[in-house]
């Protein structure tokens, strides 16, 4: 009987808001037990800088279904991470956002995108959305490359806008307003800014192809996509 009643998760709070039950005290078990669906993280990724439709967020997870999408996001606001909200008028409509707690998850983001960037098997070229771009600017941000330096730069790619500020040794995005920027950089979609931040290619040269074009002060822009070093890769053992 105590088995049972030990075994039976249909009972488990974690299990009522769609998450799975360890049995398990540890904080990282509970967490696995609100998060740890496949594309409960992602989900989250992609709020991090305001709220969004749900046809926005779908389009900006390739591969997730409609269906996939409406559980997680009911999962997440059952266990208080995310919340709906609607838009005042004339917009009308319903967005999802994370709470206030659920934005304290950024260092989680952090630590795991680091230590993943390290694997031998990260592959840089699969799709990479903006909001994943912007988090791996906090994420990948070298200070003492930037020593000294300032810069004001805003991101136009594709739909979305985002400003991006470099001040006293600390980066900090927002999404919306770039007017007044020293200098825009726009690109139809995020990985053709990844290639010169993280691979090495010349901005003057995705310039040159018209794959990237820049407004304003582009030494600006080039100096900014310079203060990003990716973590050496680790060693698999032989």
């Amino acid at each position: 009987m105590k088995l049972e009643k030990v075994t039976d998760q249909s009972v488990t709070p974690t299990t009522a808001m769609g998450g799975r039950w360890y049995h398990d005290a540890c904080g990282a078990a509970h967490a696995l037990e609100i998060v740890g669906e496949r594309w409960a993280l992602l989900v989250m990724r992609e709020l991090f800088w305001g709220p969004k439709r749900f046809g926005d967020l779908k389009a900006s997870l390739q591969g997730i279904s409609a269906n996939v999408l409406t559980q997680r996001l009911e999962s997440l606001e059952a266990a208080g991470v995310v919340q709906r909200r609607r838009l005042p008028p004339p917009a009308s409509v319903q967005v999802y956002a994370l709470t206030p707690w659920g934005q304290e998850s950024e260092p989680i983001f952090q630590v795991l995108g680091r230590w993943a960037a390290r694997s031998p098997d990260h592959d840089p070229t699969l799709p990479l959305s903006v909001s994943s771009l912007m988090l791996s600017f906090r994420t990948m941000f070298d200070a003492r490359k930037a020593a000294g330096r300032t810069a004001d730069v805003g991101f136009r790619l594709g739909a979305e806008t985002f400003r991006v500020r470099v001040g006293g040794g600390a980066l900090e995005v927002a999404r919306g307003d770039i007017d007044g920027a020293e200098a825009t950089i726009i690109a139809p979609e995020a990985p053709a800014i990844a290639a010169v931040a993280y691979g090495g290619q010349p901005l003057a040269a995705l310039q040159a192809a018209g794959a990237v074009t820049v407004e304003g002060d582009a030494a600006v822009a080039g100096r900014f996509l310079g203060w990003f070093t990716l973590p050496d890769k680790a060693e698999k053992p032989a």
